[in-house]
């Protein structure tokens, strides 16, 4: 592990930033980290709305109270710790989107928008910063440590600690994230109510949730919700995995999904279900599988701040379910209606668990001990067993020259991925 970080700064103002998307006990991380420094008589800012208005920052344009940034109080953080939403807002703005290198943080365009960031920060005279985000809100709190440890001398620095945030449970360097597990269940209810449905009706619900990179939420929600089978990028492997020549002159190729072969799967489970008496049932599958179809169903689709593919544009749910429909009717000479449902906003902003209330607590008191206690630089604040707190560098969560974070993906053949192999409809049997 690389040597932790240290500072020696007296922590007596503080600002607490959530970029990216919501996810459950937000406010619960919120407001204990506000709430431990406002104890020791610290004054603590809360940025709204992500970077934002940060990265367009100027000394021209002074960050205005109350439209871009609260002063918290204990009266603000009265019952906020077990509240919905997110106490100052999000936005998904990447000031650190030009920045790809160690080497592009010497080019004063590409880190213009991390200088502005940095500015706006110093102008409120901060002593540190709590950033809260996602692996791409990982990514930005790293190269504006980076950015800081580039400036000369005698200029002012700030410590900056992260707290991991994904309904995705996604993330290097912690085993589950805050909100997964509120997510999981929100999602699992709705399909234990469309299990209920299908049977009515002899159908199929098709059930696209949200998980980019991995399918933990996508596992989660199907084991909890009693589904008949689901599928995530990690199982494009084997039979259902092809390459695609994506360069006719260099002859670069991409993994991408065996399309027919896994719309093939789902058939068998259908039929599967039908020896046992059961002509129905639901299917979960992850949205990340989408970066896996074939070139052509990607034509025209955009890509955002983060260059990740515009997923919501695609819609794959109602892709698969018309293909899995047309398939069924092929092999059969039946239909079998097959419903497409997207997943996963209305999880987002559910109340918290009191596990997911616990955890995010406890990160958020861990920002302060990382600051305060250990006087630590560049971390992320872990947390595993029983809530026991860790602070990872960044050095070990990226990469130290694309600057890129590491996915944890579900392994293949752990015991948490053959669960649900267990628990599914057997198509191989």
């Amino acid at each position: 592990m690389p040597d932790l970080a240290h500072h020696n700064l007296d922590i007596k103002r503080v600002a607490i930033l959530f970029a990216g998307g919501p996810a459950p006990a937000a406010n619960a991380v919120i407001s204990t980290a506000a709430f431990s420094f406002l104890e020791e008589g610290a004054q603590v800012f809360g940025i709204k709305h992500g970077y934002s208005r940060l990265a367009e920052y100027t000394a021209a344009g002074p960050l205005t109270e109350g439209e871009d940034y609260i002063r918290f109080t204990h009266d603000n953080l009265i019952n906020a710790r077990s509240s919905r939403g997110i106490m100052i807002g999000t936005a998904r703005t990447n000031p650190g989107k030009h920045v790809s290198s160690p080497e592009h943080l010497k080019d004063a365009e590409l880190v213009a928008p991390l200088r502005r960031v940095y500015e706006g920060l110093c102008s409120l005279e901060v002593d540190a910063l709590i950033s809260i985000g996602g692996d791409d809100t990982l990514k930005t709190a790293n190269k504006l440590k980076m950015f800081q440890d580039n400036l000369p001398g005698d200029a002012r620095r700030f410590p900056v600690v992260h707290l991991p945030k994904t309904i995705d449970n996604d993330y290097s360097g912690i085993d589950f994230t805050f909100g997964f597990f509120t997510a999981v269940e929100t999602l699992a209810e709705e399909i234990r109510n469309l299990n209920f449905d299908a049977a009515a009706g002899r159908a199929y619900f098709l059930c696209e949730a949200m998980g980019r990179s991995a399918g933990w939420l996508a596992y989660g929600a199907a084991i909890a919700g009693e589904a008949s089978m689901v599928l995530s990028v990690e199982d494009i492997t084997g039979a259902l995995a092809d390459e695609e020549v994506v360069n006719t002159e260099t002859g670069a190729t991409r993994k991408v999904m065996a399309l027919e072969r896994v719309i093939d799967r789902m058939v068998d489970m259908m039929l599967a279900r039908e020896r046992e008496g059961r002509p129905y049932g639901t299917i979960v599958i992850a949205e990340g599988m989408a970066e896996y179809l074939p070139s052509k169903y990607l034509e025209g689709i955009t890509r955002d701040d983060h260059g990740h593919i515009n997923i919501s544009l695609i819609n794959l749910s109602a892709l698969m379910s018309r293909l899995l429909a047309e398939r069924y009717a092929e092999r059969t000479g039946r239909t079998r209606k097959v419903n497409g449902l997207q997943l996963g906003y209305e999880a987002r902003c559910a109340p918290p668990h009191a596990y997911d209330v616990i955890l995010g607590s406890q990160l958020g008191v861990g920002a302060y001990r990382a600051l305060v206690e250990e006087k630590l630089n560049g971390v992320m604040v872990s947390s595993s067993g029983q809530f026991d707190l860790h602070f990872v560098p960044f050095e070990e969560l990226v990469d130290p020259q694309t600057l890129v974070t590491k996915v944890r993906f579900i392994e293949q053949n752990s015991d948490f991925h053959r669960l649900a192999r267990f628990l599914e409809t057997c198509v191989d049997g």
